[in-house]
């Protein structure tokens, strides 16, 4: 064997060696990819998806989709050849691993957090809902910051009776009620603790990043004989599915179909008061949405200039930034009269 070829096949074999390596070894990257949706006015295993008790219901038609995004599980790593599959993928995406996975929390501490933020987007679900569908409740303490006034002093379950002597009916109307305070000042609330009314008096402090704007540090729920039971497994976590949730919940606490009959996908998170938030994974979503036969789908406002991006025909998108908006363009699609606002450049 002469130098030169000597040369070239000890090349080829460390081209292929290094091409060998390159297929085994991992990279830092996680794949984005349309998951399975889930119509919240349908069934799972005989069940409804979205189960309302305590109140009367009404009959629905039409289907209404939440929207998933497939993640590269926790522990499971993309080669360099499946990472360049997604990336070529349109309906694919790629992000940085330690972005969707800190490495500070372990693959159980991600799914604890999903799982807890699921049973939340619920909870501001069925409040938002209630308030749409003009359903009478009750505000409750859902959560009690660690370190704030009102720690050690209200409990998560405290019904909300009355703040400074004014009955409490809404969610927001708390928080606007101990705004009426200056920084320092007493707040009373009349509350219902188990079967025991009394007085608590909280102190505010100033809200983080504000030092003129009172707070006690309390996140309100509602308090209501509606129960809302959610029949969706294990496989679904985060709280991008809030707003469908309030919609569906609305929807069944109201007469008259609000679909008409459509195939609406939808996505984004909620508040109790109503605010839909952004989510991440939109352009999966939707597409998601679009292989299972939705044409219409409802996309958080933060959301729309991706949205547009998204490689996907024959599906309108609508955007939405409140619940009573999402249920306006609902209204309006099946009316075919009024206003439906689209993501438009």
């Amino acid at each position: 064997m002469t130098r030169r070829t000597a040369t070239l096949v000890t090349s080829i074999v460390v081209l292929v060696f290094s091409l060998g390596l390159v297929t085994v070894f991992p990279v830092p990257f996680v794949s984005f990819s349309p998951g399975p949706v889930r119509d919240t006015l349908g069934t799972a295993k005989d069940k409804p998806v979205i189960e309302v008790t305590g109140h009367a219901t009404f009959p629905t038609t039409g289907q209404l989709d939440l929207t998933t995004v497939s993640v590269t599980s926790p522990d499971r790593e993309l080669t360099l050849p499946q990472a360049m599959r997604n990336w070529l993928d349109p309906h694919h995406d790629l992000f940085p691993r330690d972005i969707i996975y800190p490495p500070d929390q372990s693959a159980d501490e991600v799914e604890q957090q999903n799982t807890a933020e699921m049973t939340g987007s619920q909870d501001s679900a069925l409040a938002a809902a209630l308030q749409a569908a003009g359903v009478p409740f009750h505000p409750k303490v859902a959560v009690v910051g660690k370190g704030t006034p009102a720690d050690g002093r209200l409990k998560p379950g405290d019904v909300v009776l009355k703040v400074d002597g004014v009955a409490a009916t809404q969610v927001a109307q708390v928080g606007e009620l101990v705004r009426k305070n200056k920084v320092g000042e007493d707040v009373s609330f009349l509350i219902r603790r188990g079967s025991d009314e009394q007085t608590v008096v909280v102190k505010t402090a100033a809200a983080p990043g504000d030092a003129t704007r009172p707070m006690v540090g309390i996140e309100v729920g509602v308090d209501s004989a509606v129960k809302v039971t959610v029949n969706l497994g294990q496989d679904i976590g985060g709280p991008s599915a809030g707003t469908a949730f309030a919609l569906a919940i609305y929807d069944k606490l109201t007469s008259g179909p609000l679909l008409d009959g459509k195939h609406v996908a939808v996505t984004g998170t909620i508040d109790a008061l109503g605010q839909v938030g952004a989510i991440g994974g939109i352009q999966q979503k939707i597409a998601g949405a679009r292989e299972d036969g939705a044409t219409v789908f409802l996309v958080p406002a933060p959301n729309c200039e991706a949205a547009r991006h998204a490689d996907v025909d024959g599906i309108q998108l609508v955007k939405i930034g409140t619940l009573s908006e999402a249920i306006s363009a609902l209204k309006a699609l099946s009316s075919g009269t009024g206003d439906v606002p689209a993501c438009t450049p």
